[in-house]
């Protein structure tokens, strides 16, 4: 019975905190726009990697 003395400060101190991260997201605008992240992996805003050697380009052949 003791160990309710213990466990309900630290279920209030984990609510207050809670709340204070939960405030600080309200406030740093986190959930301003929930949509644009879901449709963010349908669109692929990456440009094509140049490859390293272009063909015909052979400056340096390889060594046997």
């Amino acid at each position: 019975m003791s160990v309710i003395y213990v466990l309900i400060p630290i279920a209030i101190l984990f609510v207050i905190i809670g709340l204070v991260v939960f405030f600080w997201a309200v406030r740093s605008k986190q959930f301003e726009d929930l949509d644009k992240e879901g449709f963010s992996i349908l669109f692929d805003d990456s440009k094509p990697q140049p490859s390293r050697t272009s063909p015909g380009d052979e400056k340096h052949p390889p060594k046997q």
